[in-house]
């Protein structure tokens, strides 16, 4: 079960940094869907870290690799040079779980 929740967690991480990124880059296009996309990942890792707590030390370590992945997907789906997004994590943890944050440019 451990491994299993460590690869939900880090596929969760993924599309939320994604869409964060994509959130903070692409202003323009800003959707509800990618809202709800966002408030959907942290409300399931929410509840997978109430299940798993001692999955909540890894996050740190998780984020750069969840970044690295988003990061190739942003490009990719926004068609947006590499060079427009950073390639080091710009979020701490604290603000990729929190319901209170959205990037700005």
């Amino acid at each position: 079960m451990g491994r299993s929740d460590r690869r939900e967690l880090k596929s969760r991480l993924v599309v939320l940094v994604m869409h964060l990124l994509k959130w903070q880059h692409q202003p323009g296009a800003r959707s509800r869907s990618w809202s709800a996309t966002i408030d959907e990942q942290r409300l399931q890792i929410d509840g997978l870290l109430a299940e798993s707590p001692s999955l909540r030390p890894t996050i740190v370590s998780m984020l750069a690799d969840a970044h690295a992945i988003a990061w190739a997907r942003a490009v990719a789906e926004t068609g947006l040079a590499d060079e427009a997004f950073p390639k080091a994590c710009p979020f701490t943890p604290d603000q990729v779980l929190s319901r209170a944050f959205l990037p700005d440019r």
